[in-house]
């Protein structure tokens, strides 16, 4: 009896080992959000993206790079395919969050986690649970009192590219899960390929006229908040999340790894009140908790496991 009792405690603790881990990486998406307000603006957009992902870039080629050599010309084109899609996403996500709350643009983008099981079964032909469109009916309306908080009027033009962004999410999404060319490939090889081809996007967009400043002006003009910013978005929210999830997955079930990831929009609520001293009106801080429970029901609906 006593040895069983001093052994059952240890996978408790194993777990709670890579669960903080993974939830430390959704509290740094969630207060990614805040960053990219503080270090953009409508004109540094593309900019800013070009030096957030090249920062990285190269520390992903360099861990990688016998795997890249692995990928076959199939999965390099679709690897390439995905990273077109997720240059839309961040564009759309960047550019949303220039123009609405951090703590508005975190709760939209979780409808990603509704909108997802939704395409999917549309594209399957399949009707999804009651109470998983029940859940989804209860984001909808958080949504809408989320941005109508001040009384209702037009949403903002960040609130619609940030739900344009959720869409684009559930397409990057999609994409991955139904693209046979990459499947079985290297998940950092996958990921590396994905955010060059984002970066080229990027870097082309960069260099059309009437596109804003280049990256290399706006990082001459980075004091050291502007850095602190960016490297916190270049290191944190997306080196070290990625590296983590790779880890995690190996240690516990994908449900689990995302149900933590899936506290996303808390923190980025808890970060742009706490400390970009955003105001929720009553009706938005309403419409913030029924995205949060319409969302967390949605997933359990979706995946009862």
């Amino acid at each position: 009896m006593s040895s069983l009792t001093a052994s059952a405690p240890l996978p408790v603790r194993r777990a709670w080992l890579t669960d903080l881990p993974l939830l430390l990486v959704a509290v740094v998406w969630g207060a990614s959000y805040l960053a990219a307000k503080g270090i953009t603006t409508t004109h540094t957009v593309i900019a800013v993206l070009v030096l957030r992902f090249a920062v990285v870039l190269p520390v992903l080629v360099a861990a990688g790079r016998r795997r890249l050599r692995a990928l076959t010309a199939a999965q390099w084109r679709g690897a390439g395919l995905l990273g077109l899609i997720l240059s839309g996403v961040f564009l759309l996500e960047t550019y949303g969050v220039v123009h609405t709350s951090a703590t508005n643009a975190g709760l939209i983008i979780s409808l990603t986690m509704i909108l997802t099981p939704l395409a999917e079964a549309a594209l399957t032909r399949t009707r999804p649970p009651a109470a998983f469109l029940a859940a989804a009916g209860l984001s909808v309306a958080g949504v809408v009192l989320l941005t109508q908080g001040g009384g209702f009027t037009a949403p903002s033009t960040g609130d619609v590219l940030m739900l344009l962004a959720a869409v684009a999410r559930t397409v990057h999404v999609l994409a991955m899960s139904r693209l046979t060319s990459v499947r079985g490939a290297d998940s950092l090889s996958l990921t590396t390929v994905q955010l060059g081809g984002a970066v080229m996007v990027f870097a082309v967009l960069a260099a059309a006229p009437g596109t804003g400043p280049s990256p290399w002006t706006v990082a001459v003009g980075f004091g050291a908040r502007e850095w602190a910013g960016l490297l916190f978005l270049a290191v944190f929210c997306t080196l070290f999340a990625f590296f983590v999830q790779m880890w995690a997955v190996r240690r516990t079930s994908p449900s689990r790894v995302s149900l933590l990831l899936g506290t996303e929009p808390l923190w980025a609520a808890a970060a742009g009140i706490a400390i970009g001293h955003e105001h929720l009106a009553a009706a938005s801080l309403a419409g913030a908790a029924l995205v949060l429970a319409g969302t967390w029901w949605g997933r359990s609906a979706a995946d009862p496991r």
